[in-house]
């Protein structure tokens, strides 16, 4: 009995020491002890749950009032609205701080101001790969593989591809006065153009010399690709061509709905994916009544692992539908969809929402090993042409793409 009484006071004084802790730091803070606070020192409540918005707000105004330097506020926020995403391992889900999402909208919509030209990385500023017809630098004499080193008198030697395309871009009707290494010139030029509103070609059409073969190139899927799409094939058409290759290697994707409206130039109201949501909903893309191009000629899509997203839906729909046949190699294996969701003060955040499924039911996600080397996953081409790189070959040059001679040579046998 006497050793029953001794650990109930033991007990007794055990929590007291709870009771005070609490109390005294009740004290500390200005407030007189709740009840709340006695009832858990002695194991009669359990604490309440913090919200996550809770913590982080505790958390972030910790860090910025506390931390032994001074940091940007809008650094903070930016990096745990990223760590955010990240969290969840998925690469295509990801946080676009103002500027990063005001250029993704710009992709997308195909429309910007500047000069009109697409331009490449180079060891001496960027140089310029095609100038697109009708704009101010097409007009200012601007001229393919012309390197730009400097933009309005400061070099640009060695900055990074973005930047400079940002200091050529700015405000329509203002000039923009770039330093030009054209060929072997002793010196180098400098040349005005006006910046305007551009819409940027997504896609580019020729005759592949005398094989009687149309070739287009689909670079993105943006809002005005469609669009282009008929021009470029309108103009084609005419010359009577024999077969069409429809180039997206190197292709990243882009809207769906882009996609969808392109694939309604081959086929009608046809599924194009189905997509699987959150908590087993199905939704299901379908291309479009009255779109159709008249293409009545073979058709090969060239793929290969840059080929992502949107440019594999393109690709799986026309060989699933037996309406082209894939060269090239493996494409990357994107088999989900994302929507952009506009945050306060002009973030944006890009989130997975479905996986898809092409119209035969495959699904195409990519697998890589620990090391994210790629295993198995995307488009598999029927006739599988790797590109022999110590020979430099040139995509979309007939004489050094042994990809796209392929792609001839299977549309001249179908016909």
């Amino acid at each position: 009995m006497r050793i029953v009484l001794r650990l109930a006071a033991a007990a007794a004084v055990f929590a007291g020491f709870f009771v005070v802790g609490f109390a005294l730091r009740d004290f500390q803070q200005g407030r007189l002890p709740s009840g709340e606070n006695l009832l858990m020192a002695v194991g009669l409540a359990q604490p309440k749950p913090f919200e996550p918005t809770q913590l982080y707000s505790s958390s972030f105004q910790k860090i910025s009032s506390q931390y032994y330097r001074k940091v940007e506020r809008s650094d903070l926020k930016y990096a745990s609205i990223a760590g955010l995403m990240a969290s969840l391992g998925d690469p295509h889900t990801a946080f676009l701080e103002p500027k990063i999402a005001k250029e993704f909208a710009i992709e997308t919509s195909g429309n910007f101001v500047g000069i009109g030209a697409r331009l490449s990385a180079d060891p001496l500023g960027a140089k310029i790969v095609s100038v697109f017809e009708g704009s101010p630098a097409e007009k200012a004499g601007l001229k393919p593989a012309d390197v730009i080193t400097g933009v309005d008198g400061k070099s640009v030697a060695g900055m990074e591809l973005d930047k400079i395309v940002s200091k050529i871009r700015g405000e329509p009707k203002t000039t923009v006065t770039l330093t030009v290494i054209r060929g072997s010139a002793d010196k180098p030029i400098q040349i005005k153009a006006v910046r305007a509103p551009i819409v940027a070609p997504s896609v580019e059409g020729k005759m592949l010399g005398d094989t009687g073969v149309a070739y287009m190139e689909i670079t993105n899927f943006a809002e005005p690709t469609a669009e282009q799409f008929d021009r470029v094939w309108a103009k084609l058409a005419k010359q009577g061509p024999v077969g069409l290759v429809i180039d997206v290697r190197g292709n990243p994707g882009g809207l769906l709905q882009s996609a969808v409206d392109v694939l309604s130039r081959f086929v009608e109201n046809k599924v194009v994916v189905k997509m699987k949501m959150r908590g087993g909903q199905e939704e299901t893309a379908k291309t479009s009544m009255g779109r159709l191009a008249g293409i009545d000629v073979p058709v090969a899509v060239l793929v290969n692992e840059d080929s992502a997203s949107a440019a594999e839906i393109f690709a799986g729909v026309l060989r699933d539908y037996r309406l082209a046949t894939l060269v090239g190699e493996h494409t990357y294996g994107k088999a989900s969809v994302q929507n952009v969701f506009q945050l306060i003060d002009g973030a944006s955040a890009k989130i997975t929402i479905a996986r898809y499924y092409l119209p035969s039911g495959e699904y195409i996600g990519r697998k890589v090993d620990e090391d994210g080397q790629y295993l198995s996953g995307g488009l598999i081409p029927e006739h599988r042409i790797d590109l022999d790189w110590s020979t430099e070959p040139e995509l979309g040059n007939l004489a050094k793409d042994a990809q796209l001679q392929k792609a001839v040579e299977v549309v001249r046998n179908l016909r």
